[in-house]
């Protein structure tokens, strides 16, 4: 648009020295051939005007910018350009055309001291520039500009109406018009002063601003914005998800309506105070949402503030939120809350000393939480999981973040299947970004087998297990990299597995076994005792190196038999995709019919 701007004015100035000559001199009609015009921004050569005294102007001529490798042509028409009366020029049916401007358009300029106008129509205009990070295609709109000048100062209104057409504007984009702004101020030679200006966007709503721009750096000395009412659902597409795209709020859905007041001083955020109205905010990647959510953010750089936020409910990864309200401190850029909870299904999590300040622009926080029994049953179901049996709790001492990493101090411990999981060294990077990445060391002890394998259709397992997974990493979720293991705990207990349970894990590990019970009299016993079991593997590259509780010259055993009936398990592939791992795992839970032996 500079280049633009440029590019008109600089036209307009050459044709106001025309029209001098021309009305001085009597003449009907003008042709003028001019080499070349230079400016800082924009270079003009074989110029040509041809006029016939208040008729048809044309001006043609190549103009390149400081962007342009290349001469491009360009040409400046009006069908009627009239000098009515002294000071005042119309171009009715103008044109102007370049590489990459299309500008059909009127104007009529009025400029008697100390009065200056200028209104500008222009009808399904279209532009771009090289680096195409600007466009626009059929803009249809008006532009008024009055002016007057009171010795070195100029008082100016101004009202843009943008009726119809699309246009991108790095990172925005507007699909239509419908847009209005109005404004009035001063202008020196250090200042741009705004009044009052009034910005319309259709389906979002109305904002108001004055302020003081330096026309030095082109910041605001000061401002004051106010957004009474803007609704969310239109807002959000058409401003916020433009400046949130490279974070993990860069998919949402939105509904409500936000207020917004906003002061700067000196080039610096003042105050503002932002309010959330029943707003329903939900990620389209299914993460997160909160629905009906009320919420009062003040800030104030020399004021300690008080934040309130509730909502009716929501979900985090699927995990149903209850009602909640919450309060926090806001001290500058320093957030404090001695106590918050936030219930989840027939529990809560309730966090506290909660601490954030944001430094150098970043933010840095800490607290400690604790989760209050909730019924597996309830959590396995929101989660999509198996039925889970029982409760699950935990406690973490100290959570903190900083420099974009999340760190746990202690372990954090869950009961589940009448044994006990605790997780160790959870670091999380960029846990809000698109692509978080987790680190854990994991401890399973004495996990009832045979409710777990009921839990999941496996086939009966009498006995405990204990497991262990270290250098656990996911990247987005998935995991790329861990060394796990999982076997019998040590001890005296009832040691029996099911035939259809020998299958299933003949499954994972190779067919030995579940051919042996087919081929012998082994079919007709319904379980087996056993020693000992136990699986491992090694993530590395996406291939599992997999193991069991003792390695033979042909593979490795899984399950290990004693007593009478027994039967030992062997696995003989020890490099397995992990992927296709996942899928025989998901064969065995997913399906009441045989897995497939391979």
């Amino acid at each position: 648009m500079r280049t633009l701007q440029n590019q008109v004015l600089q036209l307009l100035a050459l044709i106001g020295g025309f029209l001098y000559v021309a009305n001085a001199y009597a003449i009907s009609s003008i042709s003028i051939e001019i080499g070349s015009l230079d400016s800082p921004a924009t270079q003009a050569r074989n110029i040509k005007l041809d006029y016939r005294l208040g008729h048809a102007l044309k001006l043609k001529g190549q103009l390149k910018s400081a962007d342009d490798k290349e001469w491009g042509d360009a040409s400046l028409s009006c069908a009627a350009f009239t000098n009515p009366k002294p000071g005042t020029w119309s171009c009715d049916g103008g044109s102007l055309s370049t590489a990459r401007i299309k500008l059909p358009f009127s104007l009529a300029i009025t400029a008697q001291k100390p009065q200056l106008s200028a209104d500008l129509s222009f009808n399904e205009a279209s532009f771009s520039d090289v680096s195409g990070l600007h466009a626009g295609e059929k803009v249809t709109g008006k532009v008024s500009i009055r002016a007057t000048q009171e010795a070195s100062l100029w008082r100016w209104n101004t009202a843009i109406d943008w009726a119809s057409g699309e246009v991108f504007w790095q990172p925005f984009y507007f699909a239509s018009g419908g847009h209005q702004l109005q404004a009035s101020g001063q202008l020196d030679q250090q200042f741009l002063t705004i009044d009052n200006a009034s910005l319309n966007l259709k389906n979002v709503g109305q904002m108001t601003a004055s302020g003081q721009l330096r026309l030095s750096d082109k910041k605001f000395e000061s401002l004051s914005l106010v957004a009474p009412s803007l609704d969310l659902a239109t807002l959000y597409p058409l401003l916020l998800k433009p400046l949130l795209e490279k974070t993990s709020l860069n998919n949402l859905e939105m509904a409500g309506d936000v207020g917004l007041n906003l002061t700067m001083k000196d080039a610096e955020l003042d105050a503002f105070q932002l309010q959330l109205n029943n707003a329903d905010i939900e990620d389209k990647n299914g993460r997160f949402a909160l629905y009906k959510l009320n919420a009062n953010i003040p800030w104030d750089f020399d004021e300690a503030k008080t934040v309130k936020l509730s909502y009716q409910g929501g979900h985090l990864l699927h995990i149903p939120l209850g009602v909640t309200n919450l309060t926090a401190d806001l001290n500058r850029y320093a957030l404090t809350a001695p106590q918050l909870k936030m219930p989840i299904l027939d529990g809560a999590l309730n966090l506290s000393d909660v601490s954030a300040a944001r430094v150098a622009g970043d933010w840095h926080w800490h607290l400690r939480a604790n989760l209050a029994p909730i019924t597996m049953s309830e959590l396995s179901h929101a989660l999509g999981w198996p039925r889970l049996q029982g409760k699950v709790s935990a406690s973490i001492p100290l959570v903190t973040y900083t420099d974009g990493q999340l760190t746990t101090d202690g372990a954090m411990q869950f009961n589940v299947f009448d044994g006990t999981a605790t997780v160790t060294n959870l670091t999380m990077q960029e846990p809000l970004g698109i692509a978080p990445r987790l680190s854990a060391n994991m401890q399973l002890r004495n996990l009832d087998l045979g409710e777990l394998t009921r839990t999941f259709s496996f086939g009966a397992i009498e006995g405990k297990l204990d497991g262990n997974v270290s250098n656990l990493q996911l990247a987005n979720w998935q995991p790329v990299n861990f060394d796990a293991s999982v076997q019998s705990s040590p001890g005296r207990y009832p040691k029996k597995i099911s035939q259809r349970a020998v299958e299933n894990i003949s499954a994972l590990g190779g067919a030995g076994a579940a051919a042996a019970i087919q081929r012998s009299f082994l079919r007709f016993f319904k379980e087996f005792n056993y020693d000992k079991l136990g699986l491992s593997c090694r993530l590395r590259n996406d291939i599992c190196q997999m193991d069991g509780v003792e390695s033979t010259s042909q593979g490795y055993i899984i399950v290990k038999g004693s007593g009478i009936p027994s039967i030992t398990v062997m696995g003989y592939n020890h490099s397995v995709s992990w992927g296709e791992l996942l899928s025989r795992i998901k064969r065995i839970t997913d399906s009441n019919t045989k897995p497939v032996i391979n």
